[in-house]
């Protein structure tokens, strides 16, 4: 019985993963994301009753740019710059200061905190991180993996005692010019900016 079940699964052409192959697919998953190359995304999040938004973001390197209906922002990564277009006024940070953004400290991710395993589905390659003892931050998260195309499709994140889903769209690595994270200071001139502690000079 237990032959046959193997042989079924086989059929259906399900891999199994073991830890180190689970971690090494999550790797190539995120250098994909955030590695030499970079990548842009289109990205929607609701967290039901705190906070909902969507949008589009641009990833290389530490660095990073996103547009959503109220916000754009660049990270060079040295300074982190917010604008709210609505108000036209801007805030510029440091960027290792958690205030920039009062969700950044809840959502802190280094990858060697977490233990990995993979599954897969008929559409999906599921990546599952888990949190190991003490670890602040993220405590579990589900990385769903199209089958076809390699590429994210939504993540799953649980965070204290709330969890979210992250659907993403519209994914394209590589091609992303460094030019894309410097903030143009000289079209936004008429803004008023508030410089926070901690701020560094952009270079």
């Amino acid at each position: 019985m237990l032959l046959y079940l193997m042989a079924g699964l086989s059929a259906l052409g399900q891999q199994t993963y073991t830890a180190e192959e689970a971690r090494r697919l999550f790797d190539e998953k995120y250098q994909l994301v955030f590695g030499d190359e970079g990548c842009t995304l289109h990205y929607a999040v609701n967290i039901i009753g705190i906070y909902k938004t969507e949008g589009t973001i641009w990833y290389k390197q530490g660095k990073s740019k996103f547009i959503d209906d109220k916000y754009i922002a660049w990270n060079d990564g040295t300074t982190y710059t917010r604008l709210e277009r609505n108000k036209r006024k801007g805030d510029i940070y440091s960027m290792n200061d958690d205030d920039r953004d009062k969700y950044a400290s809840k959502f802190t991710f280094e990858p060697d905190n977490y233990t990995y395993s993979a599954s897969e589905n008929k559409e999906h390659i599921v990546i599952t991180l888990k949190a190991k003892k003490g670890v602040k931050g993220i405590k579990e998260g589900k990385c769903y993996i199209n089958k076809e195309t390699g590429y994210p499709e939504s993540l799953r994140i649980k965070v204290f005692i709330f969890s979210t889903t992250i659907k993403i769209s519209n994914f394209q690595p590589g091609n992303i010019s460094d030019d894309i994270f410097i903030f143009p200071e000289q079209l936004y001139a008429d803004y008023t900016f508030t410089k926070h502690r901690g701020y560094e000079t952009r270079k």
